[in-house]
């Protein structure tokens, strides 16, 4: 990884249209930031320069690392196995409750690094259990033109990717990421618009139509909430998540994650363990797979056969050990069970 000052960082950028006035639209996501001159949109990656639009996040890394596939979280996609897991600095979103702030919502250092020096990289840790990259931390759309470029070297050395996304990208963008995409874990924040636009700075609507698509185009997608203490934890609307996720396919895997206090929520406690489990109890009974995430114990991150609830896989931290699980099938009483990939091994780990 090299210094911001080397060369390498210029890409033009995709999807924006310029304007009177000297001002540029960007068409990347649903915010279609009207950007004036000298300015960014609400990514601040693009800025518009003399009315045309410059992106300056490209091949910016801020955070880069071998991360096991559980850690996403993908509990369903080649389990045991590592992504080289890359993110930049900024967010299309605001989350009040953000747990990644400081490369996400605050100015952070950042190296550069080109598409063939990622795979590169993928590739020497291939022994270690490494089977593709991750594009991930804070938000992968602000750095779209990279992922995409970096996604099709990565297919071009038969490494797989997956996107750790909020989801809130427009249409023809998605489109044109999914052929390259093997993966998906989308951020639904809550399945409340009202918090969508007071806590999050965006809107439901985007997000929603994003997971659709992507299932809709045959690619493996989990969905995460984060479960914030006392305002998108009601049972109610956890049920209301569930039934939506299930009327989509009662497969796609639901992680529910516990709030800890963060960024401008400091003053809120971390979500209640009852109220976790109870969510879980809700959300299962539209969905076959559901796991609580950051709470530890109580098997909450065990995949459980939804027919005769044998334990095909369980999880300690990020070791994973096949219990009831062969050929793809529960072993007990041999329903196909949606997993992607090979496992690797009985028990994860480097």
């Amino acid at each position: 990884m090299r210094s911001p000052e080397q060369p390498g960082t210029v890409r033009t950028p995709m999807y924006w249209e310029a304007m009177a006035g000297g001002r540029v639209r960007c068409r990347l996501c649903p915010h279609q930031c009207v950007i004036p001159p000298g300015r960014t949109g609400v990514c601040r990656v693009r800025r518009n320069v003399d009315g045309q639009l410059v992106l300056e996040g490209y091949g910016r890394v801020a955070a880069i690392h071998l991360d096991p596939v559980e850690k996403k979280p993908l509990f369903h996609f080649y389990p045991g196995s590592y992504l080289l897991s890359m993110g930049t600095a900024g967010c299309n979103l605001r989350c009040r409750f953000c747990q990644n702030w400081e490369i996400s919502q605050v100015p952070a250092r950042t190296g550069v690094i080109t598409p063939q020096e990622a795979v590169e990289l993928a590739l020497q840790v291939r022994r270690r259990g490494c089977v593709g990259l991750a594009y991930t931390y804070s938000e992968p759309t602000i750095w779209y033109e990279f992922v995409l470029d970096t996604a099709r070297e990565a297919h071009r050395h038969g490494l797989v990717n997956a996107m750790i996304t909020n989801g809130y990208i427009e249409p023809d963008p998605l489109a044109a990421l999914l052929p390259w995409m093997d993966a998906f874990n989308v951020d639904v924040k809550s399945f409340d618009p009202a918090y969508y636009k007071k806590v999050v700075s965006g809107r439901l609507e985007p997000v929603l139509r994003t997971v659709e698509a992507i299932y809709r185009a045959g690619q493996h997608v989990e969905v995460t909430t984060l479960l914030v203490t006392g305002l998108n934890d009601s049972e109610e609307e956890i049920e209301a998540l569930a039934r939506w996720l299930a009327s989509i396919s009662p497969d796609i895997p639901l992680h529910l994650t516990r709030f800890h206090p963060d960024y401008l929520m400091r003053d809120r406690p971390a979500t209640p363990r009852t109220t976790m489990e109870k969510a879980r109890d809700v959300a299962r009974r539209f969905l076959h797979y559901v796991y609580l995430g950051n709470l530890f114990g109580a098997g909450g991150e065990d995949t459980i056969c939804p027919r005769c609830g044998a334990v095909l896989i369980a999880r300690d931290g990020y070791d994973i050990h096949v219990q009831a699980l062969e050929g793809g099938r529960c072993s007990q009483c041999g329903l196909e069970i949606p997993v992607r990939g090979p496992i690797r091994g009985e028990i994860g780990g480097i």
